[in-house]
């Protein structure tokens, strides 16, 4: 099935089989539907050969799989960038969140944002992670695209 935002295309759909819903939007909400669903969503933004085969795959056991991101995504605290309770606007970061994606779109590299921060290089590859995670972001370059569009830098 190929939808708009995975929320709206879930909802009300109780366990018809196995699905594989390829969509624009995926916030927690929808992650969490179609869990219930037991359908397996893919961001049409990840949409290659190797990642529908994985998530046919996946939709076919009887007990699918959630790949880590989604998971991390459903269990990090506070609404979801594609969810409707942050309002449809721009995602909320935290300070130190801002700061490292500040400093990824001046071209600093791990090593360095950690030295400017003054924290561990592994701290930074967290909030990288949590950044990605919130953006939807695909890599660095993404996330720093998605943050000056919308404004965050």
């Amino acid at each position: 099935m190929a939808a708009a935002d995975a929320a709206q295309a879930l909802r009300g759909r109780h366990g018809a089989g196995p699905l594989v819903l390829v969509c624009d939007t995926v916030g927690r909400t929808g992650l969490r539907l179609a869990l219930r669903a037991g359908a397996v969503v893919l961001r049409a933004a990840d949409l290659t050969e190797e990642s529908l085969a994985a998530a046919v795959r996946r939709a076919a056991h009887p007990h699918p799989s959630i790949p880590y991101p989604d998971l991390s995504h459903l269990l990090a605290g506070g609404p979801g960038p594609g969810d409707p309770a942050d309002g449809g606007g721009r995602p909320v970061l935290t300070a130190r969140q801002t700061s490292v994606l500040r400093l990824m779109a001046e071209g600093h590299g791990n090593a360095d944002i950690a030295l400017l921060l003054r924290c561990s290089e592994h701290t930074v590859k967290n909030v990288i992670y949590e950044i990605m995670a919130r953006l939807q972001a695909r890599n660095r370059a993404h996330a720093v695209a998605h943050a000056v569009r919308h404004g965050l830098v």
